[in-house]
């Protein structure tokens, strides 16, 4: 899959699931202003990724917020396995941490596999957190406390509505969506670590 494949696919997610279905409310403003940045990871091994992670740290912690509110790192194909997935996000995490951007930068993840503890795979309430590809989404704490200022509602309960909204929609109104699933089979080994 190439890089215009798999922004394509990244960006009918977003209009489709997390702008339509509402599963983010604060979505829909940066991306109909075109604040969202895109990087497609072609590292071939960890190290690499970590490495353009960093670069990716600095580079939105220096811009202005107008110009790139927030960064999807995606890779899709180094991360295949939802638990080395979850690794690479608490290594993400403490990149924020030596980067001296706590407080200023936070770390969301998404899997084509994301997985609640204790839900089974195919548990709809999961699909909150699943995107076509492995995907670090770095988000500013400032551009976050001022959405969530400004929600009407109890922000503490989106996780709560979301889960209700998916399981309203079912399996079969998910694949109505037509979004693209690129997990690769359970038992590919592609982690890359």
């Amino acid at each position: 899959m190439n890089r215009d494949e798999v922004l394509a696919a990244t960006r009918l997610w977003i209009e489709k699931a997390v702008i339509g279905l509402e599963l983010c409310p604060f979505a829909r403003q940066v991306y109909v202003r075109d604040q969202v940045r895109y990087v497609v990871s072609e590292a071939k091994h960890l190290d690499a990724f970590l490495e353009q992670l960093d670069e990716e740290l600095e580079l939105l912690a220096e811009t202005e917020a107008e110009k790139i509110d927030t960064t999807l790192l995606i890779h899709p194909t180094l991360f295949a396995d939802f638990e080395t997935f979850n690794e690479v996000v608490g290594i993400a995490e403490e990149a924020v941490l030596e980067h001296d951007l706590e407080g200023v930068l936070q770390v969301a993840s998404f899997h084509p596999r994301f997985r609640f503890e204790g839900t089974e795979e195919d548990d709809i309430a999961n699909y909150t957190n699943r995107a076509p590809f492995p995907t670090l989404h770095l988000l500013r704490e400032d551009s976050l406390a001022k959405a969530l200022a400004a929600y009407p509602g109890d922000p503490d309960e989106i996780y709560k509505r979301n889960i209700e909204t998916l399981k309203a929609l079912g399996q079969s109104g998910w694949s109505a969506l037509g979004l693209h699933d690129a997990a690769p089979p359970p038992n590919d080994d592609s982690s890359g670590t």
